[in-house]
């Protein structure tokens, strides 16, 4: 028998679950949806603080009232989950888990993950399995406030903190894509969120979660709403880069499934969240691949293409790929790697066989390849990234076998929004920029970047610069959509721009698409870089 315990996110209460609960209770299933204090339950008096541990209390009251209702029998009117099979509670030897019929499956919910795990970590006994809904893994020691992506938000955050009683107004109706996609939400239920929605307690989002290890022995199932950007497969990426908390999700307990839809599935897609949870509470989903010697990670394959054996020269974060015997000086082609990468990740960008594969091409049709590392560790480094690329240019034109004034930037991935200082004002020096697969603007999982970083507004400022820019036929949409909003303000402005399509290729095809086709692509798009060079 499975009861679900559902746990709403930021400025929200029990009401945003009514639709999926419904159905969840259709096929058998108890439902209960908590209500936070403050937060669609009881409002505490002004001056009072609440904070994490206040709702960490509020679900654990929840579940020990399941907990009593097993043990008297079901109350009257509650559905049960006939037929349905045991949720997955791998990973507990027998008599481990929890005794009796009920098969509690805690969801968390955007901010809501926080008191689920934090309550999961001192019940772990009663809970079968815990669900992140679209939300991250809540870690030992670190506040809520950590999760939210947009740095903007996180700052206002931090200036309202003064005081007992003090919180975070909810957003205006068009402010609730800064806090996540809201792909597939009916301008209805956007109405209905905006006037239900709570000022959140500013201590449930400074207060740091206080973790005994207990809740990681809990089954888990990380559900992706990929309308915001995330997916099993940079999941899955992000692990093999090195990121320690996602490597550490490599294990046969934890489940992941994905939601073509937005950060608020409960209303934008009930029926398919209620089938979701289902299959959830049942075990099923994908499981990382641990990294291991037996599988080559993606970014570690084999550049494509056969290249000359041109020797590194490396000063600090920069690395030269000088064709040899070359005389005078030559034209340069930087190659910019994307992100975020984790800090962890080893070996460096500047070390992977692609962006290597890249600079020894162009060394080896005669201009000087240069890869570098950039501080792109998460959203909120863009100008640190920046800046790193900035120094790295110059450091580039300064080496006498460089001609300075024959320079050619090539992005990668999400490097895209890098190219917006190049665009806006392009130096004559600069001759040709290229992207491979960019993402183009801020995916809504990242929140706002900053208004620096916005190449559609930048390239209209990009006069006579030629653009060539390579377009994978099967890329992730979110990425996609912000790759054509980019070309139609570049078609807009007249821009000198070549798209290079690759129509059966991935996001990063000269790893995971090594096929002819991917080979023509990349042989075009360098052709092209270097003629604009040598023009």
């Amino acid at each position: 028998m499975s009861t679900f315990i559902l746990v709403s996110g930021m400025f929200t209460g029990p009401h945003v679950w009514e639709e999926t609960a419904a159905r969840l209770t259709a096929t058998g299933a108890a439902v209960h949806a908590v209500a936070l204090t403050g937060l669609g339950g009881a409002r505490p008096p002004a001056g009072t603080d609440v904070d994490l541990e206040t709702h960490i209390a509020d679900v654990l009251a929840v579940i020990d009232s399941v907990g009593r209702a097993e043990g008297e029998g079901r109350a009257e009117g509650e559905g049960r989950a006939e037929g349905e099979g045991r949720a997955g509670s791998e990973g507990r030897t027998e008599g481990e888990g929890r005794a009796g019929s009920e098969e509690i499956v805690l969801v968390g919910h955007d901010y809501g993950i926080h008191p689920a795990v934090g309550a999961a970590d001192r019940r772990s006994d009663s809970i079968a399995r815990i669900v992140c809904l679209d939300s991250g893994l809540p870690q030992n020691g670190v506040p809520a406030l950590a999760a939210v992506a947009d740095q903007g938000l996180r700052e206002a955050a931090v200036d309202a903190a003064q005081g007992a009683g003090a919180s975070l107004p909810p957003p205006p109706r068009d402010g609730w894509r800064h806090w996540g996609s809201t792909v597939g939400v009916p301008d209805a239920a956007l109405d209905r969120l905006t006037a239900l929605a709570s000022p959140q307690p500013l201590g449930t989002l400074t207060q740091p979660l206080r973790l005994t290890g207990a809740a990681a022995t809990v089954p888990m199932t990380g559900v992706l709403c990929t309308g915001g950007g995330a997916s099993i497969a940079m999941v899955q990426a992000r692990a093999d880069l090195g990121e320690p908390v996602l490597r550490a999700l490599a294990d046969a307990r934890v489940a992941f499934l994905e939601l073509p839809t937005g950060h608020w599935p409960m209303l934008s897609a009930p029926t398919e969240l209620a089938v979701t949870l289902l299959r959830a509470a049942a075990g099923e989903g994908r499981r990382l691949t641990p990294v291991d010697a037996a599988r080559q990670p993606a970014h570690l394959r084999p550049f494509l293409l056969e290249v000359p054996e041109v020797p590194r020269e490396r000063a600090g974060h920069v690395d030269l790929y000088v064709p040899p015997s070359a005389e005078g000086p030559l034209p340069a082609v930087v190659f910019v790697h994307g992100g975020p990468v984790p800090a962890e990740a080893r070996p460096t960008p500047r070390d992977w066989p692609l962006l290597t594969g890249y600079a020894r091409l162009a060394a080896g049709r005669g201009a000087v390849g240069v890869t570098l590392d950039h501080s792109l560790h998460s959203v909120d480094d863009y100008a640190r990234a920046a800046g790193d690329l900035a120094a790295a240019v110059e450091q580039v034109r300064a080496d006498p076998r460089v001609d300075a004034d024959r320079i050619a930037l090539w992005f990668f991935s999400g490097s895209g929004p890098l190219t917006a200082d190049w665009l806006g004002k392009p130096p004559s020096w600069l001759r040709c920029l290229a992207a491979n697969y960019p993402i183009m603007a801020a995916l809504p999982a990242w929140g706002r970047i900053g208004s620096r970083f916005s190449p559609a507004e930048a390239v209209a400022q990009a006069g006579f610069l030629p653009l060539v820019l390579v377009r994978a036929g099967l890329e992730a949409a979110e990425i996609a959509a912000t790759v054509a909003e980019f070309l139609a303000a570049a078609d807009a402005c007249g821009a000198d721009i070549e798209v290079v399509d690759v129509p059966d290729g991935h996001h990063t095809f000269e790893a995971v698409d090594p096929t002819d086709a991917s080979r023509d692509a990349v042989h075009r798009a360098m052709r092209s870089v270097l003629r604009h060079l040598r023009a």
